[in-house]
């Protein structure tokens, strides 16, 4: 235990994310820990994909390609590696990992957490009802057709292989901000119920595991980001009391700043509480101050007991769907797409009442006396869902094709080639009892269980939320502009609902979200949610609303039929909408 802060750096954001990251934050200045989250509730489905075609596949690669590029210079610096990488098969990234430390002449001491796989234990689970939808209005589907099913575990397991004297620690599903928290927990000695400490940590956690997204990335205000064609991904040095520094390596692009802070801390959060299998993290309640250029300081991070449930992520098989999207160009737009559909339900095998699912959606992305031939062109898209491959199959895409010379004037596909129905998933999300998920964790010889936190071995805590000092706000001049002239957002997936967190960047604006940006609003701007219930939570201290859209992305990312199936440019979408300002916010 010490109190001398520790510096905890991300690589990875996601299984895909740039392959130099581990390098980059290794050699480019002094770091602690090295972490990285590889996985989302879409990358379990990917991944058991790739397990399937490959059995010992089910982990991110990538990972194990970075290690072979920063190993060496860990163990001589003394840098921990804490990852998520080990997906659906932790244990055989940790023998990946060893494969090639081998290969180099190293010999680092690698350990691996399981536990989180409840694959073979849905069922029985389920009978018993200790596995219950997320929302009280869904329902687990077909328990018999799941391909994955994965607990979010916490941070305890990390401190326990970090304790054995573990130099790379690999996980499988754990929670994003765990692999953060872990680290700094062991390092202060922190205990179980110490909430605060560990609640800044989850924050700290929560804002560097998207990578860049807190240097710059996916930032509304992106025109102020220096380098941002390059940008370096960040580091959290975390202090005995669980306050944090946010920072970055000197000399890489992007930009530290309170807005890009406030920016990820609305990142696929519901409302002040951020639940997780170790603490809750009361969002609400933190301070952000810029204490230097590209160095914001994360403090007053209350916590509380957790839930005493885990998340679980998983993933049915739902069946089989068939995309097809026209090019509808030029004059008459309404009703060539009327013609062109018609002309495919005419040649096609099946109607659209005799599959599982049908989603016909016509985009006007054309304009007005476009000055290009994309700038003609609307969009037509048609999918098709069904359990049975063949009603979705070969067959169907074959029949938009027949229609290529005897329909529409101008038409072409924008969907490629024919083929047959692709899989798709629908994810499932559950809660089990936490007691009944503990970790195990392999170093060596040794296996441990370590236990998940049971909120009821300790008192309960209730923090209030940061009290709201600035007055309502009064009569004002308007102007009718892009809501994004004064606010910035952020939104992304959750399942198969979508969040999107619009933040002001001073007082005026911020009575103005409170008092009028309301739900009824946001159904107006974005018409795709008006039948839609949404959830609305105010974050005084962050000058910000957030909204959580229920059902907007349908059965998830890889179910969902929108072209932004994850959400991720509802924000900016929302910011190009006009809505009436007061001018003093739209100038200050």
């Amino acid at each position: 235990m010490t109190t001398d802060p520790i510096r905890i750096a991300n690589c990875s954001g996601f299984l895909g994310d740039r392959l130099s990251g581990a390098r980059e934050m290794v050699e480019g200045g002094p770091i602690d820990v090295l972490t990285g989250d590889w996985l989302a509730e879409l990358t379990m489905l990917i991944l058991s994909r790739i397990r399937a075609r490959n059995p010992g596949g089910g982990y991110a690669r990538s990972f194990v390609t970075q290690m072979e590029q920063v190993m060496g210079t860990c163990l001589d610096r003394g840098i921990s590696v804490v990852s998520n990488a080990g997906g659906l098969d932790p244990a055989g990234c940790a023998a990946a990992v060893e494969e090639v430390a081998d290969r180099l002449g190293l010999h680092p001491r690698v350990a691996w957490v399981d536990g989180d796989d409840l694959l073979d234990r849905v069922v029985d689970l389920s009978a018993a009802g200790e596995l219950v939808p997320f929302t009280p209005d869904a329902d687990l589907g077909d328990l018999t057709n799941y391909v994955t099913a994965n607990a979010y575990l916490g941070c305890w397991g990390i401190v326990d292989a970090l304790s054995a004297g573990a130099d790379i620690v690999i996980c499988g599903r754990v929670t994003d901000a765990a692999v953060v928290c872990g680290p700094a927990a062991h390092h202060h000695g922190w205990a179980r119920d110490d909430w605060d400490a560990l609640a800044g940590a989850v924050a700290a956690g929560h804002l560097i595991e998207c990578s860049g997204q807190v240097t710059g990335g996916n930032y509304s205000f992106f025109t102020e980001v220096p380098g941002a064609d390059r940008i370096g991904f960040p580091w959290a040095e975390v202090a005995a009391d669980g306050s944090c520094i946010i920072g970055k390596h000197e000399g890489t692009g992007g930009v530290v700043s309170v807005g890009t802070v406030t920016s990820q801390f609305l990142y696929e959060i519901a409302g002040g509480r951020y639940a997780g299998p170790d603490v809750t993290a009361r969002f609400d309640t933190a301070e952000i101050t810029q204490v230097a250029p590209d160095r914001v300081r994360v403090s007053g991070v209350r916590g509380e007991p957790p839930t005493g449930t885990l998340k679980v992520a998983m993933n049915e098989l739902g069946g089989y769907r068939q995309d097809m999207v026209v090019a509808i160009t030029g004059l008459d737009i309404e009703a060539k797409a009327e013609l062109a559909e018609a002309a495919f339900w005419a040649a096609s095998p099946v109607g659209p009442d005799d599959v599982a699912s049908c989603t016909v959606r016509l985009d006007r992305t054309d304009t007005e006396d476009p000055a290009s031939n994309a700038a003609a062109t609307a969009r037509l898209s048609i999918t098709l869902k069904d359990p049975d491959e063949r009603r979705v199959g070969r067959a169907v895409s074959n029949a938009m094709i027949e229609t290529a010379l005897s329909s529409i004037p101008g038409m072409y596909l924008l969907s490629g080639a024919p083929g047959a129905g692709r899989p798709y998933g629908v994810y499932r999300p559950a809660l089990v009892d936490a007691t009944l998920v503990p970790s195990y964790v392999h170093l060596g010889d040794r296996t441990v269980q370590v236990p998940a936190t049971d909120p009821r071995s300790y008192e309960s805590v209730d923090v209030v939320a940061t009290v709201d000092a600035v007055p309502p706000l009064g009569d004002v001049s308007l102007q009718r502009v892009p809501l994004g002239e004064a606010f910035g957002a952020r939104s992304g997936d959750k399942g198969g609902d979508a969040n999107v967190g619009v933040f002001a960047r001073n007082d005026a604006g911020w009575a103005w979200l409170r008092d009028r940006f309301d739900s009824d609003m946001l159904r107006e701007l974005l018409p795709e949610a008006a039948a839609l219930d949404i959830d609305r939570h105010e974050l005084a201290n962050l000058r910000a609303v957030n909204f959580v859209i229920r059902g907007l992305l349908e059965e998830g990312v890889a179910a969902s039929t929108r072209s932004d199936p994850q959400a991720k440019s509802l924000g900016e979408w929302l910011r190009a909408r006009l809505v009436d300002l007061p001018i003093d916010v739209i100038h200050s």
